[in-house]
């Protein structure tokens, strides 16, 4: 396959609630790349079992991120929004996906994700899981592709700062 058909995957990943589907979103299109929300890709099983305040195991996740992954586009830049806690989970998600996948993790103050959870209408995912996600969460570690994003920035500035690193990668 030619460079320039390859897939070039970004993933912003994070707990529920930092702006994954926000920032994956204004991300894809300042890049003009797809983009693809994995929560789309939960079955319902997972989706009810969150609802009703139970956390998902590795059980129920490692299925949804091949599911995923395999949904990745295999050509051009795509932004996917998951939240990838483990690095168990970047792996499989990036194996799933037959490409490498560079992530941005939206790190931030539990309290602060708390009231923007509190706040948001219409999601499935209950403030009571945020404890149970900042215990699985294993931030990227320094020998795998990510740029660690602290969202108290404003989503524009971490935008900016998103575009000038991907601009100096190849992958």
């Amino acid at each position: 396959m030619a460079a320039e058909s390859r897939a070039r995957l970004i993933c912003v990943m994070g707990v529920a609630g930092c702006g994954k589907s926000t920032i994956g979103a204004a991300l894809a299109e300042a890049l003009g790349a797809a983009f693809v929300e994995a929560d789309a890709y939960h079955p319902a099983t997972n989706i009810a079992k969150m609802t009703a305040g139970t956390p998902l195991t590795d059980e129920d996740r490692l299925p949804w991120l091949d599911a995923l992954g395999a949904a990745a586009p295999r050509e051009g830049t795509a932004v996917i929004a998951c939240s990838a806690l483990r690095r168990l989970y970047r792996e499989r998600l990036t194996k799933a996906a037959g490409a490498p996948v560079f992530f941005i993790h939206l790190a931030g103050e539990k309290s602060e994700i708390a009231g923007r959870m509190a706040t948001r209408g219409g999601h499935f995912m209950p403030t009571t899981l945020l404890d149970s996600q900042f215990a699985a969460l294993e931030p990227p570690a320094p020998d795998e592709p990510h740029l660690a994003l602290d969202i108290s920035e404003p989503p524009d500035t971490l935008i900016a700062i998103a575009l000038k690193e991907l601009s100096c990668l190849t992958f």
